[in-house]
């Protein structure tokens, strides 16, 4: 079987390459290995503005536990899972966690 003239060898891998950035432009990768937590705040933040807390130990998508809250208008606040009030908060939640098994 020939190729066509136009058909240089490495274009099929250029082509494939394009069409799977085309689709998978934006769309979040499946375990990125990387910390979600830039900055952590360790001032208090009151616990009824509070409407979620993400407790994401330490692994090798990031060496140190992340405490991720979100708040009840929708923005997520990285904590510092050092601060007494966050080890308190943290602390809580997974003795709840224990005593529900």
């Amino acid at each position: 079987m020939s190729r066509p003239e136009s058909f240089a060898p490495g274009s099929a891998l250029l082509l494939l390459l394009a069409a799977c950035a085309a689709l998978c432009r934006g769309a979040p990768m499946a375990g990125e290995l990387r910390c979600q937590c830039l900055q952590t705040e360790a001032a208090m933040i009151q616990p009824k503005r509070i409407a979620h807390v993400e407790l994401i130990p330490e692994g090798p998508h990031c060496g140190v536990p992340e405490v991720i809250a979100t708040t009840k208008h929708g923005n997520k606040v990285c904590l510092d899972p050092t601060a007494p009030w966050v080890q308190l908060i943290v602390t809580k939640i997974l003795n709840s966690k224990s005593t529900k098994l």
